[in-house]
């Protein structure tokens, strides 16, 4: 596959947000180039491609499969498996924090529950370190049980709301938000 200059760009600046997103590199590549391909890649084109071994594109098809986002397709007349990204963008999106949640919101939830139960007979812990382990999983169970409910949405609905922006505030009865102030939740 030839990239243009502006697809190279792409594919590289991918790589990049990925290791600041604690992706490896060569994984982020290999899914901006999947992305921008439309059509199911095998493992050594994209290894010509993007100038990368055979085996680093190996494993970092196997973390892309076990992310969800790319699958295997088969092509007739080729006995080799080709790659292709799941779903469209939106898929993707969800995917990767659904992904994100699992591996990194729940078991945070986990221990944050662990903690609380501890802190009950916790005699050494001072009680503002306590609340402070409190109001963290009151937090984040928040934000889980809110990821929840948006991505059980229909996608019109979730652009919708995206396009609205802060403007939705706008529409909520003006009971809501004073209660919701007065909580501390705005």
């Amino acid at each position: 596959m030839k990239l243009t200059p502006v697809m190279e760009r792409y594919v590289l600046h991918w790589g990049e947000m990925g290791t600041r997103w604690g992706v490896n590199r060569t994984v982020s590549q290999i899914h901006a180039l999947l992305y921008l391909a439309g059509r199911p890649l095998p493992a050594d084109e994209i290894a010509d491609t993007l100038t990368v071994a055979r085996s680093n594109v190996s494993t970092s098809l196997k973390e892309l499969q076990s992310w969800g986002l790319v699958s295997i397709a088969h092509v007739m007349g080729d006995r080799r498996d080709h790659f292709v990204i799941r779903g469209d963008t939106w898929t993707m999106l969800t995917t990767i924090m659904e992904e994100r949640k699992r591996r990194e919101i729940e078991p945070t939830l986990s221990l944050l529950r662990q903690c609380v139960l501890e802190l009950e007979t916790d005699r050494e812990t001072p009680n503002e370190a306590k609340a402070r382990i409190g109001e963290m999983l009151s937090f984040m169970s928040t934000l889980t049980e809110w990821f929840d409910q948006v991505k059980a949405l229909p996608k019109p609905t979730l652009v919708a709301l995206m396009k609205m922006g802060g403007k939705i505030a706008q529409i909520m009865p003006k009971s809501v938000v004073r209660r919701l102030r007065s909580t501390g939740s705005s």
